[in-house]
């Protein structure tokens, strides 16, 4: 049975040299004192705790799963000490701002991190994986009394929170909820419905638990026009607060994760931001969980790697041709086998392409937040806006079909329970369908990031890639190159037909949608894989790079232009 390793080297590479991300910081007060040196010293103790605290409770904790047992969740053994522990190191500060308890380090750590978590136990991550989200929605809508309150438990990881959202008659359509918030004592409400969906909405991991819930005033207006955002603690001054773990799901995958039915019944709880605009206050949240998911995906992709791998080099089956040097007896190491070897360079090279897109994302988001200069951040912003979509729904369908292929390295053995590369494929299913479906993903991305005429990420993303192409003029990497721009061409002449074809045709926008984001994901792959291989070239890190490149233009790149057909049809 494979074990989980924190793939170190090539996260220090996308960081110190795709990225070159020291350079940055140097330029962002924030983190001026930050260098490679200590980014790799955080990844590392990171690494360690995933490789020797989350992963070995991974398959056990998948069939243990979680149990209700007097209207409280039991979670899997070993999941509340490996949270303690996680507290202890305080790994739930990491990325939070200095003034209210944290480390001041930047997101694009974070995220590594987050990688390295997902990859060893996903259903575990799911406990801890939206609490930064909810520490800028309370650093950004709640009130004095309310940051005072709570801020420091979310931070020092304490107190962990929920996104309460999904209602039996109301999934990806939130303007249909019904749950409701009435005016209480001393500026409080009292909450009243139903909640289905929930991670974590009951555990036995922290001290405390704070829902963060849509609810709708007396009197708001219909739709998504009349929503309002609450803060609902589990208990108050040591008492039930009125909610009501109702049942947990039996669920494909991510077992060990609690995913609950709540019932509000005069739960106390506290406006945050302005009423009916809470949908405003949670995207805040709800757009770092995209990005979050995202990075489950990249998780899920990394581990199939690493199990398929490691059974391709031990399994013997038939002679391979041709032979490898030096082979003998009756049957060679799948590894050998041409089919196999395909199978496990793809693995491995949209894996570290996602790497890249995805820590690329993460970087953009400390600019924007960080940088001085007003240009800078906005345009940051911009770009980080466009690939967030991207990420969180292309990352999770290659999660999946990675997984998929990684189980047929292992033919019949991959579908049985003894080798973990079958949970890692039931796992990797949730990440398509939650945080908005990667259908919703690729509707805004098309209708919201990239139609319109001023869309600002557009240019940008325009001048990175031609910029990339452009560098690779006259070298090695020239052939390349040259299909990643007609790629670009190709591109912007389809956005321009579906521009054009709004005003007759309404829907083909949505009929495009779901293609237009699969080859906006090949294009940044092409361009990751463009300029790492320029990047290795340059700064003499090997040829390893620069030979799986070529992979990915020959083998996998032409997926492109499969998918732009499509989306013209």
């Amino acid at each position: 049975m494979t074990h989980y390793r924190a793939p170190l080297d090539d996260m220090r590479f996308v960081i110190e040299h795709w990225l070159d991300a020291e350079q940055d910081w140097a330029r962002l007060p924030a983190f001026a004192e930050l260098d490679h040196g200590l980014a790799a010293q955080v990844l590392e103790q990171a690494a360690r705790f995933a490789e020797d605290r989350l992963a070995p409770l991974n398959t056990p904790g998948d069939r243990q799963g979680c149990r209700l047992q007097n209207g409280r969740v039991i979670t899997p053994d070993g999941f509340a000490d490996a949270y303690q522990a996680f507290v202890d190191g305080g790994w739930p500060s990491l990325a939070c701002a200095p003034e209210y308890g944290g480390q001041g380090l930047p997101q694009l750590l974070n995220v590594g991190v987050l990688e390295m978590l997902y990859a060893a136990n996903h259903a575990w991550a799911m406990y801890p994986g939206i609490a930064h989200g909810a520490y800028e929605v309370l650093r950004r809508f709640a009130s004095v009394e309310l940051q005072a309150a709570w801020l420091p438990g979310l931070v020092d990881g304490t107190c962990v929170p929920t996104m309460c959202l999904t209602e039996p008659q109301a999934g990806s359509d939130v303007g249909l909820l019904r749950c409701r918030a009435e005016p209480a004592e001393a500026g409080s409400y009292r909450l009243h419905g139903s909640k289905l969906f929930i991670s974590g909405g009951d555990h036995d991991l922290g001290e405390s638990i704070v829902h963060l819930v849509l609810a709708r005033l007396p009197d708001a207006p219909a739709g998504t026009r009349g929503i309002s955002l609450f803060l609902v603690p589990r208990e108050l001054h040591g008492q039930a607060n009125g909610v009501f773990c109702d049942g947990l799901e039996h669920k494909l995958g991510i077992r060990g994760s609690a995913t609950c039915s709540l019932r509000f019944e005069g739960a106390r709880g506290w406006l945050l931001g302005e009423p009916n605009q809470g949908l405003a206050a949670m995207f805040v949240m709800m757009n770092g969980a995209r990005l979050h998911v995202g990075l489950q995906g990249l998780g899920h992709a990394e581990f199939a790697h690493q199990q398929a791998s490691a059974y391709a080099a031990e399994r013997r089956q038939m002679r391979a041709v041709p032979r490898p040097a030096g082979a003998s007896g009756e049957a060679d190491a799948i590894a050998a086998h041409p089919a196999m070897q395909r199978i496990l360079q793809s693995l491995e090279v949209q894996t570290q392409g996602m790497r890249m897109l995805g820590y690329w994302a993460a970087h953009l988001l400390d600019i924007a937040e960080q940088a001085v200069d007003e240009q800078q951040r906005d345009e940051a912003e911009a770009l980080a806006s466009l690939l967030t979509p991207v990420v969180k729904a292309s990352f999770t369908e290659q999660g999946f079909q990675l997984a998929s292929q990684a189980l047929q390295v292992f033919g019949g053995y991959g579908y049985c329970s003894e080798y973990p590369i079958e949970q890692t494929l039931r796992d990797s299913r949730i990440a398509m369908i939650y945080e908005g479906t990667n259908e919703i993903q690729a509707n805004d991305l098309l209708l919201r990031k990239l139609l319109p005429v001023a869309a600002p990420g557009v240019p940008i993303l325009l001048r990175q890639v031609t910029g990339e192409c452009q560098r690779a003029e006259g070298s090695s990497l020239q052939a390349q190159a040259e299909a990643l721009a007609e790629l670009l061409d190709e591109w912007q002449g389809a956005l321009a037909q579906l521009r054009e074809s709004q005003d007759s045709a309404p829907q083909r926008p949505y009929e495009a949608a779901v293609d237009m984001l699969q080859v906006t994901a090949w294009l940044l792959l092409g361009y990751a894989w463009l300029r790492a291989a320029r990047i290795s070239r340059e700064r003499g890190l090997g040829e390893a790079r620069e030979v799986a490149a070529r992979f990915f233009f020959r083998r996998l790149f032409p997926e492109a232009w499969h998918r732009l057909y499509l989306a013209l049809d």
